[in-house]
């Protein structure tokens, strides 16, 4: 029995509130990429050739990524030669297989945050300007509020108009603290100040906004280099967590982002926003493919609780259940 088979009996019963929103926050992909499959399935008598190249371009087309969909392409055709398989109708659960075990077996990918056991975690947010960062940090502050931890922000966006303000309302409305500075002053002073707040208030964890801009990567690289000895120097295992957020109705151009990012500092997870309104939900596998650094969460909604840790198997399932059925 294969990972589909199995998954889709238990996540039945379990967790279904999560299976829900994962369900339908990868509507949009899931009708998408099954559509696409199961007419390519109903076109063809007989796999050959042809079959497996219209199959590349409809997974490198839900932003899967081209290494990752030849790897993937090669082991269904492995498969289909091991079972003698003729009846393309057939291929669809072969199909979600590959993608779930070359994801999960190309080395260990945890979605857990790295909380410091006895001193202050410190999360860095980073990101362009419009993917979703201060909404994703105010999401994260209230999934670690429901989790008992304390919380305190640090508006280090200095530069972008309004980001501190928008921070700050909310922080209001999580009621907790918000650390900010002057419009177009240092950020790395006011990532000082929250830091010494923090730890003299025995707060859990501190989430640390940055600025968002890629035009000048000396000066971003800079800044953020600054930021990290600054946060050293008060904790020294910190940052527990560099997050990058990515939007992922931008396709290939996020994983572009995410390449650019990871060349100027250490990034320790992405958090993918706006996986509800892509029909292109192959971009965890292409960030896998491409990057190497795990998703550790996705948003999939509007609400506050629609910013869910990733589970693969959830991810799958709803991304490909269309075709199962």
């Amino acid at each position: 029995m294969g990972f589909f088979s199995k998954i889709k009996d238990a996540l039945v019963g379990n967790s279904a509130k999560q299976n829900e929103k994962y369900v339908a926050g990868l509507d949009k992909s899931s009708s998408s990429l099954s559509s696409k499959i199961n007419e390519l399935a109903a076109r063809y008598r007989e796999i050959d050739d042809a079959y497996f190249e219209e199959l590349e371009n409809i997974l490198i087309m839900s932003d899967v990524g081209v290494s990752m969909v030849m790897t993937i392409v090669d082991e269904i055709k492995k498969e289909v030669r091991l079972q003698n398989i003729k009846d393309p109708a057939k291929i669809n659960e072969i199909i979600v297989d590959k993608m779930f075990v070359i994801y999960a077996n190309e080395g260990y990918m945890t979605t857990k945050i790295n909380y410091a056991d006895d001193d202050l975690t410190v999360i860095l947010m980073v990101g362009v300007n419009g993917a979703g960062k201060t909404t994703t940090i105010a999401k994260l502050a209230h999934m670690m509020l429901q989790d008992g931890k304390s919380v305190m922000l640090a508006a280090g966006d200095t530069f972008r108009a309004g980001a501190i303000d928008q921070l700050a309302v909310w922080a209001d409305r999580l009621h907790v603290e918000c650390i900010k500075g002057k419009e177009g002053g240092d950020p790395s002073a006011v990532v000082f100040d929250a830091l010494k707040h923090a730890k003299e208030k025995n707060i859990d964890v501190l989430i640390c906004d940055t600025a968002g801009r890629l035009q000048n990567k000396v000066n971003l690289m800079n800044e953020l280099e600054k930021m990290n000895r600054i946060i050293k120097r008060v904790v020294p295992n910190g940052p527990q967590e560099t997050l990058l957020v990515i939007d992922a109705t931008t396709g290939q151009n996020g994983v572009s982002q995410a390449s650019e990012f990871a060349k100027i500092t250490d990034i320790t997870g992405i958090v993918l926003t706006k996986m509800d309104g892509t029909a292109k939900g192959g971009i965890v596998l292409s960030i896998k493919d491409k990057l190497n650094i795990p998703v550790k969460f996705i948003g999939l909604g509007e609400q506050m609780d629609d910013l869910q840790e990733f589970d693969l198997e959830q991810y799958i399932y709803g991304l490909c259940k269309n075709m199962m059925e």
